[in-house]
């Protein structure tokens, strides 16, 4: 008789897609616990703009790597590798199938690829890059970047200042676009891994995150970005949802444009999220991620 082979399914996709009431779902009908695969949620003092599950949702199942540190320490994608692959060595000994949800490609990759093997930060080109970023503006990086690598920017966060110039320091030192630069061999993992991919058009996605950005600024999205203001240069919050609120906060846009801002931004950042996995292989929508393939994996 076979030996069952503990199963990691990964729930992926852009954001407001609904991974996490999907998540949820089969983490009950599994009865297993989720690991959180998304770089801001770690942060325990940003929850509103991070869309983290709710205290109900939190309740029914026992999450992982939400609220997991603060703004102030240092994390990343090595770091939640490293960190996930202890914590699912543990909770295989408890389950037989295991979920992980969120939509941050680069965790997702660690946790089942392991991280290509990039060169390390030239201090001078980042000191350059910098002066550039301080004078004129993460927008002027980001055109630099496309005019140098227009298919490796698709899949960078251009409202990211540090991942941003990250991309430029590999691109100019290289000489090659950060697609060609990711070519590690997949590192393997003591578990299956089932990749499963929300399927969502793209409609009814810029639909969702119209109407979610307005009921984040309903919930309190303001009053929590104030409270972190004063810390704006911290690379956790050089994100999404709180830079053009920074932006309100230092008198440079009015708050309409703030928020409208908001939504423009994290429907280009959906777009960014589903080039991405479009590169990914052996995803599964979760529309055709049928009964017959809970039941399998189950057994």
């Amino acid at each position: 008789m076979a030996t069952f082979q503990p199963t990691l399914i990964v729930i992926c996709g852009p954001t407001a897609s609904g991974k996490t009431d999907y998540a949820i779902q089969l983490a009950r009908y599994f009865n297993t616990e989720i690991l959180s695969a998304d770089s801001r949620q770690v942060y325990k003092e940003i929850s509103i703009g991070t869309a983290k599950p709710s205290a109900q949702q939190l309740s029914l199942i026992p999450h992982h790597f939400i609220n997991h540190c603060s703004i102030h320490d240092t994390y990343n994608a090595g770091i939640f590798e490293r960190e996930a692959l202890l914590l699912l060595e543990l909770l295989f000994t408890k389950h037989k199938v295991v979920i992980a949800a969120g939509g941050t490609g680069l965790y997702i990759k660690a946790l089942c690829e392991g991280l290509d093997d990039l060169p390390k930060a030239n201090d001078i080109l980042r000191q350059l890059l910098q002066i550039e970023l301080d004078e004129y503006g993460v927008d002027y990086l980001f055109k630099k970047l496309q005019n140098l690598d227009s298919e490796g920017s698709k899949t960078i966060d251009s409202k990211n200042p540090h991942r941003v110039m990250r991309a430029l320091e590999l691109t100019i030192t290289t000489g090659k676009s950060i697609l060609e630069l990711k070519t590690n061999p997949i590192q393997s993992r003591p578990f299956k891994i089932v990749k499963v991919m929300m399927d969502v058009d793209r409609q009814t996605l810029y639909h969702r995150i119209n109407t979610r950005v307005d009921e984040m600024i309903t919930a309190g999205l303001m009053e929590e970005v104030k409270s972190v203001h004063l810390y704006k240069n911290l690379k956790a919050l050089q994100t999404v949802g709180y830079s053009e609120l920074f932006d309100y906060f230092d008198d440079k846009c009015s708050l309409p444009e703030a928020i409208e801002k908001i939504k423009q931004h994290t429907r280009n950042y959906a777009k960014r999220q589903l080039t991405w996995f479009r590169n990914e292989k052996d995803l599964i929508p979760h529309k055709l991620f049928s009964e017959n393939n809970l039941k399998e994996s189950k057994e």
